[in-house]
């Protein structure tokens, strides 16, 4: 069910307050752009307004607009959680159960803060006072720009704002190539370069900014740990924490890695595995109507949008990827033809 509080939180949002921004861990374009235009918005309304993440965000999104105002839980553990204390409302963006915060949604779920969902992935957890859950949006940039003018506020929107806005959108919808075949995000595109927004500047400061160890790490990525199922219509990428520390990976160095396996023609499901410290973190995409979604909810524990999805798990490399192999032939006549 589809949640639309926006009058509600106008409501509560009428008079000054000290509002928490947060987002989920391993922070994206999305997450980062949603959050920054939305700090902006509030402190224009005269709010005390700071924004939390769990952890770095990836170096390529430095140049955003209030970067520098970010607090990082991980590294001012202190300051967050003081101020997690001292918030009136926070404000979950770009992600749907606390448990995205890892240790700092602990300490949110232990205040009486007012809890705000501003999200649009499917499933949202029950623990929101309020919601804007809209899974059909293309982002949660998306959904901060239809806040801000269902609350009468476009005058208020300059071209910071449209800079970290536009940054969300392109990102999670892969340069305009997923979750974005609605006129009104086309619409929203143009407002934004009314603002005076330079999209060429951006997607070269987004995407042409890799280093020279990400762009090995993405080849090998793609030599030497890419599996191709034909007989199944999936592929797969395996990425050891071995891998990862030769090719001095930094946070966001395999943000859409997965994608060129999902781009080979006849493949409908990829998925990327990557161990991280101890854990899994898995990467699932697919195309038409395959739910990644569903299958990250009933056989990892994780979740997100029907043709992208992710999960963190606990088992081991070999096992989580084992599991995702023994799978495939249970979902085969539903891979063979997607649409």
């Amino acid at each position: 069910m589809e949640n639309t509080d926006f009058k509600n939180i106008a409501d509560r949002v009428a008079r000054p307050s000290r509002i928490l921004i947060t987002t989920h861990t391993n922070p994206d374009g999305d997450a980062i752009g949603a959050s920054l235009a939305f700090y902006s918005y509030l402190n224009k309304k005269n709010h005390q307004v700071q924004v939390m993440i769990p952890d770095q965000f990836p170096e390529f999104l430095a140049w955003l607009p209030g970067c520098e105002n970010i607090l990082v839980y991980s590294r001012e553990t202190e300051q967050c959680k003081a101020e997690i204390q001292s918030a009136d409302i926070i404000f979950a963006v770009d992600y749907n159960n606390f448990e995205r915060l890892n240790e700092a949604g602990i300490k949110v779920l232990e205040t009486n803060a007012l809890k705000i969902l501003i999200d649009h992935h499917l499933n949202p957890a029950p623990h929101f006072d309020l919601k804007i859950s809209i899974s059909k949006t293309s982002s949660a940039s998306e959904l901060i720009y239809d806040f801000i003018e269902a609350m009468g506020d476009k005058h208020l929107l300059d071209k910071g704002m449209a800079e970290c806005l536009y940054v969300g959108i392109v990102t999670d919808t892969g340069s305009f190539s997923y979750s974005c075949n609605y006129v009104k995000t086309y619409l929203t595109i143009a407002e934004l370069y009314r603002l005076g927004i330079d999209g060429e500047y951006i997607h070269r400061l987004v995407y042409d900014t890799y280093s020279e160890s990400r762009l090995r790490l993405l080849g090998h990525s793609i030599s030497d740990k890419l599996t191709v199922l034909h007989e199944c219509h999936a592929a797969y990428i395996v990425l050891s924490q071995e891998d990862l520390d030769h090719f001095n990976y930094q946070i966001g160095d395999t943000e859409g890695v997965v994608n060129y396996a999902l781009s080979i023609k006849g493949i409908n499901v990829a998925a990327l595995f990557m161990e991280r410290d101890n854990i899994i973190k898995v990467s699932f995409r697919s195309k038409g109507s395959f739910s990644v979604d569903k299958l990250a909810r009933e056989h990892f524990g994780g979740g997100g949008h029907r043709n992208a999805s992710g999960a963190n798990c606990t088992t081991t490399l070999k096992e989580t990827v084992l599991k995702f192999i023994n799978l495939l032939p249970e979902y085969q006549a539903d891979l063979k033809s997607v649409y």
